[in-house]
């Protein structure tokens, strides 16, 4: 039987690459596969996907983690095999695109925390 989700957009996320921003983590959209930022990162662009598209469930992109979670109820949940890949690459760095990681971006995110 043929998996009936599809599989990840790219190695990071859409919005971000197609700005030249960076991002913290990454979360992959259940329905369509789309890769967008955590809402620890600046742009939050996992969060704007599920506004406009009312896609609700997504699954950590991050390399050992397997949680997913479902924005309308926010809840964490067990969900269901992807395809793979299941995680951006290994030698991505965390925060990435390492070219485009400012050297104060610990700053910069405790201050969008606020």
């Amino acid at each position: 039987m043929a998996n009936q989700f599809p599989g990840p957009s790219g190695d990071g996320c859409v919005e971000c690459e197609a700005s030249g921003s960076w991002w913290f983590h990454l979360r992959r959209c259940v329905e369509c596969g789309h890769v967008g930022c955590c809402d620890d990162s600046l742009n939050r662009h996992a969060t704007a996907h599920f506004a406009t598209t009312g896609h609700r469930y997504i699954r950590s992109y991050e390399p050992g983690e397997v949680w997913f979670w479902d924005f309308e109820n926010e809840t964490g949940f067990e969900g269901p095999d992807l395809p793979p890949p299941l995680h951006h690459p290994l030698d991505q760095t965390v925060p990435g695109p390492a070219d485009r990681v400012p050297a104060d971006w610990d700053r910069q995110l405790t201050e969008r925390r606020r």
